[in-house]
């Protein structure tokens, strides 16, 4: 099985990098190929399972290739389809080519090539060798919502809580945290963000034992908060990037009992409000001074 996880000086050592490309360019470029990935995947009904797999496929692919050899969306595409192929949800090659015309504007697809289907069947070759054929990928939604059935508290204020966590899960693919770290430690760390945000207070879960000082304990040995707070800023960093506002992907609120959504689509007050208490804390303002403020992340 293949290790694929970088700490943060691999990842500003990638080909792109050693091939000249600025971490900032190659961080937007990651971006917009990860919601591609998700608008295409959306607009053909796919699940988000396979989105985020298309999209971690992305993210591992330009960890050996440069984006200047391999442009962006056409690795998108083959991403995508090798995604709706392992996770049993497939797409016809012309039919992912057909809506990538639809949603890129001329110039950026005319960088798929001449013949699109013909650069992304060439290209998934290189992609399951650039991978190492190790097609099985876990998310953090199995983990999220496993840990979530353990919580105790209010119903309501749980369900609302794992909503908030759901979506920053989602939001995370923007980030390079898939290549970072384990869906699992990804599940904590955006519970405990959407705890905080929330106003939720876990303060018991089923299977709590003397031994388990925090939450999860129970679930991740040794977890501390530095990592907690690295991972939760790196999510919230997101938002205050001006591609990351128009990448960010969401999921409709859960009724009742907690639904996984098929979907995604953005309530815009969820990130409005994450804007306001991150400008606050920063500028060490009150969230009314923030909100009447002009701040560059809310151009």
């Amino acid at each position: 099985m293949s290790f694929w996880y970088f700490d943060k000086d691999e990842l500003l050592q990638t080909a792109s990098a050693q091939e000249g490309l600025s971490n900032e360019l190659e961080y937007r470029y990651r971006q917009e190929g990860a919601r591609f990935i998700i608008d295409a995947g959306t607009k053909m009904d796919l699940g988000y399972n396979t989105m985020a797999t298309g999209v971690v496929y992305f993210h591992r692919f330009y960890m050996y290739h440069s984006f200047k050899t391999f442009p962006r969306y056409l690795t998108a595409c083959c991403c995508l389809f090798l995604a709706g192929k392992v996770e049993e949800t497939p797409k016809k090659c012309r039919d992912i080519i057909r809506i990538a015309k639809i949603l890129l504007p001329a110039n950026k697809y005319a960088t798929l090539g001449i013949d699109p289907k013909e650069e992304v069947m060439v290209l998934e070759r290189i992609l399951l060798q650039t991978i190492k054929f190790d097609l099985q990928v876990d998310h953090p939604y199995k983990f999220l919502l496993k840990y979530a059935k353990c919580l105790k508290g209010d119903k309501s204020k749980l369900t609302k809580m794992v909503q908030m966590a759901w979506t920053f899960v989602n939001d995370s693919l923007c980030t390079t945290l898939c290549l970072q770290w384990e869906p699992e430690i990804i599940a904590v760390s955006l519970i405990y963000l959407a705890c905080k945000l929330s106003k939720f207070e876990l303060d018991d879960w089923h299977g709590r034992t003397s031994v388990h000082l925090r939450w999860w304990d129970m679930f991740i040995q040794g977890m501390n908060m530095n990592l907690l707070e690295d991972i939760c800023h790196q999510v919230l960093d997101l938002y205050s990037s001006p591609i990351g506002k128009s990448a960010l992907l969401s999921s409709p609120p859960p009724q009742g009992e907690l639904v996984i959504p098929k979907k995604i689509t953005p309530p815009q007050s969820v990130y409005q409000k994450l804007l306001i208490q991150k400008v606050a804390f920063k500028y060490n303002l009150t969230p009314e001074q923030a909100m009447q403020s002009r701040w560059p992340i809310f151009e």
